[in-house]
């Protein structure tokens, strides 16, 4: 097993990484936990695999569960199904004392995590991320939100989960195009801190061949982003670094209706799209956004788009979070393996 220490004080917390682990979950809760009610959230498609799986072994450590299966996809992060989630907790009588466990991709870690966070004005919970996107990413660091009809994770939480537990054999049940959003988010990592990583992706054959060294893939994404969020907990700073590609991103996506790009296929295209233009302005390495490319292409992942509207999309990036005071704080490469935020206005994107 692999695991690190997230270093926030009194919200500190651990990340278990190891193949199998899903087995003694059970086990790891009961280290956690001394409470008895647990409520288990996940969707359809993890339910299938993992469902009574998990239900079991908490039960078998004397715990009382109640599951709660939501739909699958982008579209379950909205307000109508954080009220599902409130009147279940109602019915389960779940208090203070008791524990959530969001159990599946980065769209139930989100609004379980924000369900934890605003329920009774807070309760424990664990995130138990079942995709790569997740395990190396949004399960990591406390953002919890749900989205509205204008936008990604407009409104949302800083809540950090009490334990992490990343079972990485639970992603051989992933499609590849699910396994492949994921890889959005781990070439980033390499785009941003760490060539070394970014190289082993680009020589790799592909899936197969990442899933060899899956643990320490997951391990390195997961350090680079403690790292940043012991620095920069509230994201006031350092921690944007970590939205590299996802202005453009969520712009895309939102303009699509989260319907034809999935989010680790979106900011691939924000990647090499900022990278483009950064290039063009003198602010990346020259060669930098065909290497992107070819290592998104590598990995199936999209790198342009066809967009009939490009002011919608230039009103939607306005929109971002990042936009203080009608200036947007963009992260752009240097060169692989290093980056910085930048101010600009929206003119940057305007040609």
């Amino acid at each position: 097993m692999q695991e690190l220490h997230v270093d926030l004080g009194n919200i500190s917390y651990d990340i278990k990484i190891a193949k199998g682990l899903r087995h003694t979950i059970g086990t790891e809760i009961k280290n956690i936990f001394n409470g008895r009610k647990i409520a288990l959230i996940t969707d359809e498609n993890v339910d299938k695999y993992y469902g009574s799986e998990t239900e079991k072994s908490l039960k078998n450590q004397g715990f009382d569960v109640r599951k709660i299966v939501l739909k699958a996809g982008e579209k379950t992060k909205s307000f109508n199904s954080l009220m599902t989630l409130y009147n279940e907790f109602i019915d389960f009588n779940l208090t203070r004392s008791d524990l959530i466990i969001t159990m599946g991709g980065g769209v139930i870690g989100d609004l379980g995590g924000f369900a934890a966070a605003t329920y009774l004005r807070g309760i424990k919970f664990v995130q138990f991320p079942t995709s790569l996107l997740a395990q190396v990413d949004s399960s990591v660091g406390g953002k919890v939100a749900v989205d509205l009809e204008k936008g990604k994770n407009l409104v949302g939480a800083f809540y950090h989960p009490s334990l992490v537990i990343i079972d990485s054999e639970m992603l051989d049940t992933l499609p590849d195009r699910v396994f492949n959003d994921g890889m959005g988010e781990v070439i980033k990592y390499g785009l941003i801190g760490d060539k070394e990583l970014f190289d082993k992706l680009y020589n790799a054959g592909g899936r197969n061949d990442v899933m060899k060294i899956i643990d320490d893939v997951i391990h390195t994404c997961c350090d680079i982003k403690r790292i940043v969020v012991e620095k920069d907990e509230k994201d006031t700073g350092l921690r944007m670094i970590l939205n590299f590609g996802h202005t453009i991103g969520h712009a895309i996506e939102k303009y699509f209706n989260f319907e034809k790009y999935t989010h680790g296929e979106a900011i691939s295209i924000g990647m090499y799209e900022i990278t483009k233009i950064s290039e063009e302005k003198g602010l990346t390495e020259k060669g930098t956004a065909d290497r992107i490319i070819n290592i998104l292409v590598k990995y199936d992942l999209p790198y342009d788009v066809k967009i009939d509207n490009k002011e919608e999309i230039i009103d939607t990036i306005s929109l971002d979070k990042k936009n203080l005071n009608n200036v947007l704080n963009l992260i752009v490469l240097d060169k692989i393996g290093s980056c910085r935020i930048i101010k600009e206005s929206r003119q940057f994107f305007i040609k």
